[in-house]
C-alpha cells in the first residue's frame, strides 16, 4: 500500500472548495465539493468600517452631533414670572418657562411673545448654568415674537447663525433645540412635514408661511431654534397640535424670513410699525397672486384694486350668490419687482412705511395695468378684533 492513502489535496474555485481524496492504486478517485462561506469582510459591501468616521459615527450621526455641538450653547432657558389678579384679594403669581437663542453679541435673545409677554420678572439660564435677570426689548404679539436682553460678557454669548427659509423643501432634516419640561438644551430631530401652513396665534390674526415639522416639541420648547443640517436658524418653534398637551408629532415653527422682517423693528422701536395694504386674502397661482378679499375702505380698495365679484341670482323664491374670481385683479409685481408668492408680497410691503406709495402691477381683464397705492398703517389692537 502506498503512502498516499488518506492524503488530501484541494483547489479553490470561487467560493467552492474541491477536495480530492486519493485512493490506493486501482481504486476510484472520489471528489467532494464543499461551499465555503464568504469572510465577514466579503459579506459587507462596502465594508461596515468604511461607513463610520474616525469618531465611530455614521454620516447622519455626525451631522446631528455637529449641529448640537455648534448651537447648544446658543440656547437659553427662560423663566418668566407674571403677577395675576393684581386687584384681587387672592392675587398670586404664575411662572412659566420656555426657550430662546442669542442672536448677537449684545446679549439679545429671540423667543416667543407668549413666553415672556406680560411677565414682571424674566430670568435666563445660560449653557454654563449661570442665571441672569433679563429685560424686555420689544414684542410683536401678532407674530408671537419677542426679544429680551441680558447684560453678560461676550465670552458667554454664542449667537446662532441665521439661515434662509425660502429654500426649504418638504422632507429636509431639521433639528429642534429647547428646554422641554425644563430639561435644558434638549435636541430632537425630524423632517419638514409641510410648508406654508397658516397658524392662528393671536385673536383673529393668522401667521402665514408657517413650517410644519414632526420633531418632538413639548411645553418648554417654545421659543427654541429650529435648525437645518448646517446648524443655521430656519425658524422658532412655537406651537404643537395636540389633544393631550404633549407632542404628537405635529409641530409648528415661525420661519426665519418673518423673523428677519420683525426683529430689526423690535430692536429699533420695541414694536412693529406695520404698513397696511388693505388686501386681506389672496389666492396663490402659477401666474401671480389673485386678490381674494379686500378690506372695506382700505388702501387697496381706495386705490381701485379689484377683488372677486359677487354675482347674485334668483330661482323662484330662492336667492343664490356666487363668487366670480375672474373679475379679481391678479398681482404680478410691486414697483416693477416680480412677485411670485405671498411671502414675496408680505416681505416687500413690510419693508415699507405707512404713507409710502407703491406701484402695483396687475393683470385685469387679460391686460397688464398699474395701480398706484398709498400704504396705510395697521394698529395691532384693531387687527385682532
Amino acid at each position: 500500500m502506498r503512502l498516499l492513502l488518506g492524503c488530501f489535496c484541494s483547489a479553490m474555485f470561487g467560493s467552492a472548495l474541491t477536495i480530492w481524496m486519493i485512493s490506493p492504486p486501482g481504486r476510484t478517485v472520489v471528489a467532494y465539493e464543499q461551499i465555503v462561506p464568504p469572510s465577514p469582510v466579503e459579506r459587507i459591501s462596502p465594508p461596515i468600517s468604511r461607513v463610520f468616521n474616525e469618531d465611530g459615527h455614521t454620516p447622519d450621526e455626525a451631522v446631528t452631533v455637529a449641529v448640537y455641538e455648534a448651537v447648544n450653547r446658543s440656547v437659553v432657558n427662560i423663566t418668566a414670572k407674571a403677577i395675576k389678579n393684581e386687584r384681587s384679594l387672592f392675587a398670586g403669581s404664575s411662572e412659566g418657562s420656555g426657550s430662546g437663542a442669542f442672536i448677537d453679541l449684545d446679549g439679545h435673545i429671540l423667543t416667543n411673545h407668549h413666553v415672556v409677554g406680560g411677565a414682571k420678572e424674566i430670568a435666563v439660564t445660560l449653557y454654563n448654568g449661570k442665571t441672569y435677570d433679563a429685560t424686555p426689548v420689544g414684542s410683536d404679539p401678532l407674530n408671537d415674537l419677542a426679544v429680551i436682553r441680558v447684560d453678560v460678557g461676550t465670552d458667554e454669548i454664542f449667537p446662532v447663525m441665521l439661515g434662509d427659509s425660502r429654500s426649504l423643501k418638504v422632507g429636509m432634516n431639521v433639528f429642534a433645540l429647547g428646554n422641554p419640561f425644563g430639561l435644558e438644551r434638549t435636541l430632537t430631530t425630524g423632517i419638514i412635514s409641510s410648508l406654508n401652513r397658516s397658524l392662528q396665534i393671536h385673536g383673529n390674526w393668522k401667521i402665514k408661511s408657517i413650517i410644519q415639522i414632526d420633531a418632538a416639541i413639548n411645553p418648554g420648547s417654545s421659543g427654541g431654534p429650529l435648525l437645518d443640517s448646517h446648524g443655521r436658524l430656519i425658524g422658532i418653534n412655537t406651537a404643537i397640535a395636540t389633544t393631550s398637551g404633549q407632542s404628537s408629532g405635529v409641530g409648528f415653527a415661525i420661519p426665519v424670513s418673518l423673523i428677519s422682517r420683525v426683529v430689526p423693528q423690535l430692536l429699533k422701536h420695541g414694536r412693529v410699525i406695520r404698513p397696511e395694504s388693505g388686501i386681506d386674502k389672496v389666492y396663490q397661482t402659477e401666474k401671480g397672486l389673485l386678490i381674494a378679499e379686500l378690506r372695506p375702505n382700505g388702501p387697496a380698495e381706495k386705490a381701485g384694486l379689484r377683488g372677486p365679484k359677487i354675482v347674485k341670482s334668483r330661482l323662484g323664491r330662492l336667492a343664490f350668490a356666487r363668487e366670480d374670481r375672474a373679475a379679481a385683479d391678479l398681482i404680478i409685481g410691486l414697483d416693477d419687482q416680480k412677485i411670485a408668492n405671498a411671502e414675496d408680497f408680505l416681505s416687500y410691503i413690510e419693508g415699507k412705511r405707512p404713507g409710502d406709495q407703491i406701484l402695483v402691477t396687475v393683470i385685469r381683464d387679460g391686460r397688464k395695468s398699474q395701480v398706484r397705492m398709498t400704504l396705510g398703517s395697521t394698529d395691532a389692537a384693531d387687527t385682532v378684533e
